[in-house]
């Protein structure tokens, strides 16, 4: 039997969501759990494989299960078995043509940022942090540039996998509540470190180190040599993926609730 899982998860103290041969990632604490209820090896596949301290509200996955257990132990039962930092939220049956990665139509990030002179504490760990204000009409006309389809090079890590750099961007959202900035992106899918790449080029404009034009140029350059450094991943979270209606899934978008400190 096949089924679908949603996952929160603290990123900080995990190597990315895919499985390293330390065992640090965030697969393989789900597999072994998975193990503990099945009895048997059970390979977890993701919809988007999140980098060392990134975080996820609704992480989709798919497995493959004995069908003799009930839906509860793929969520109660898995989750006794889980570290506190990852949770189940529910467990629903689809058929084999559901993947969790291929099946996506669209995922959804947020990142969240601290804007002030003073590091965060109470935050740590969990937003990004830059050390003053921004402007941020300047960053939401750089983040206009970045939306529709484009060849994202310059924002993709050296490391990236993807067979395509081209990426169409659906939505990117620059939101303020007091001194937390949030950028709210979906995507038909993204490079590796396209989100943190883009946010950290972002921050240069709503500090004034360039137009937002120079985001429309640094686009067309195809080349990450000229972007800034990769960002850091603290205030990054994987927020959900969008599956069609044939597969019948619970609400696989969850939205991230933090208060600013």
């Amino acid at each position: 039997m096949r089924i679908a899982l949603a996952l929160e998860y603290d990123g900080r103290g995990y190597c990315g969501f895919q499985s390293q041969p330390s065992g640090c990632g965030v697969q393989d604490a789900l597999e072994r759990a998975l193990r503990e209820i099945g009895q048997r090896d059970i390979a977890a596949t993701a919809a988007g494989r999140t980098d060392a301290g990134v975080h996820a509200t609704s992480q989709i996955v798919h497995a493959d299960v004995p069908d003799d257990r009930p839906l509860t132990a793929w969520v109660r039962g898995v989750n006794a078995h889980l570290p506190a930092a990852v949770a189940v939220l529910w467990a629903h049956p689809v058929d084999e043509a559901f993947h969790a990665r291929f099946s996506a139509t669209a995922r959804h990030y947020a990142y969240l940022l601290l804007t002030r002179p003073e590091r965060p504490a109470l935050l740590s760990g969990r937003v990004g942090w830059y050390h003053r204000p921004l402007d941020l009409d300047a960053v939401r006309a750089g983040a206009a540039h970045l939306v529709g389809l484009h060849d994202f090079t310059s924002f993709r890590a050296a490391e990236c996998q993807a067979k395509s750099p081209m990426k169409t961007i659906r939505r990117f959202d620059v939101t303020a509540a007091g001194d937390l900035v949030r950028f709210d992106i979906s995507a038909d899918a993204f490079l590796h470190h396209m989100v943190r790449n883009v946010v950290g080029a972002l921050v240069a404009v709503g500090a004034r180190r360039a137009p937002p034009s120079w985001i429309a140029e640094l686009t067309a350059a195809r080349d990450r040599t000229k972007g800034p450094a990769t960002f850091a991943p603290d205030g990054l979270y994987f927020a959900g993926a969008d599956y069609e209606a044939r597969f019948g899934l619970p609400p696989t978008r969850r939205d991230v609730v933090i208060a600013a400190a």
